[in-house]
């Protein structure tokens, strides 16, 4: 039988977890792939967009420099010897490479969370969000649980991903953001600096995610863990499902 919980605070993964996974890659992503030609050539001369764009060419530098060769180059883009749309066609086979490959890097996560940010204030891109997950967030706030987001996302972007969600604007039930930059979701060391930046103690706070890999990190940090199965979600490994200490779920009701 798995644990009975019992928690002062709560640490949500995002895709797979409060969100399906079909609308982070069947939506998200697409977006950023199917509209950047357009994107760019009408806001090419927008100041907001250059330290997206100087991110994009600095990083395909340091990668060539590195060794990684398939990495497709950025022109200088300041230089009046290439043309505009030379520029363009470069940035965006640049994105498409890393996205390709599933590519976890700050430059693009910024580009990708730029164009998500026009795309939601526009009302072009709505998130989605499990029922379950509102009732507990409802349920945590009655309770006074305060409610955090650790995701691989930009932190940028997952304040984008609940203000403009299919159930409305719930950024006022959230009490602080991580992301990458507080360490990779696979080390423990991150699960114990976020919960320390939290104020509580990692035994006291409850991480609930799909990725075994990132339940075993915080399990090995000290927190309390959930297993999220959703629709489409990978399956779980036997070991973790035939782990009578851990709780898997698949709505989260089961958490209270």
């Amino acid at each position: 039988m798995a644990p009975q919980l019992d928690y002062d605070a709560v640490l949500l993964d995002i895709e797979g977890t409060t969100t399906p996974i079909s609308f982070v890659h069947d939506v998200l992503f697409p977006y950023v792939l199917d509209n950047a030609q357009k994107f760019l050539e009408t806001r090419w001369a927008s100041d907001e967009l250059q330290p997206y764009l100087e991110g994009l060419k600095i990083q395909a530098d340091l990668d060539r420099e590195q060794g990684l060769a398939q990495t497709p180059s950025i022109p200088d883009l300041k230089s009046d010897s290439v043309s505009k749309e030379d520029k363009i066609e470069a940035i965006i086979a640049n994105i498409r490479f890393q996205v390709s490959i599933d590519r976890k890097i700050k430059a693009l996560k910024d580009f990708q969370g730029y164009m998500w940010n026009v795309g939601y204030a526009d009302g072009e891109l709505k998130s989605i969000m499990y029922d379950d997950v509102i009732d507990a967030m409802q349920r945590w706030k009655e309770l006074g649980k305060p409610v955090y987001i650790y995701s691989s996302g930009s932190i940028a972007a997952q304040k984008l991903l609940f203000r403009y969600t299919n159930k409305g604007d719930l950024t006022p039930g959230l009490q602080g953001y991580y992301d990458t930059t507080s360490g990779s979701k696979l080390s423990p060391e991150s699960y114990a600096a976020i919960t320390t930046d939290m104020g509580f103690a990692p035994s006291r706070v409850l991480f609930v995610t799909d990725n075994p890999k990132e339940v075993q990190a915080a399990r090995s940090a000290g927190l309390q863990t959930a297993a999220s199965v959703r629709p489409g979600n990978p399956a779980l490994p036997a070991e973790m499902t035939d782990d009578p200490q851990q709780l898997i779920i698949q709505s989260f009701a089961s958490l209270f």
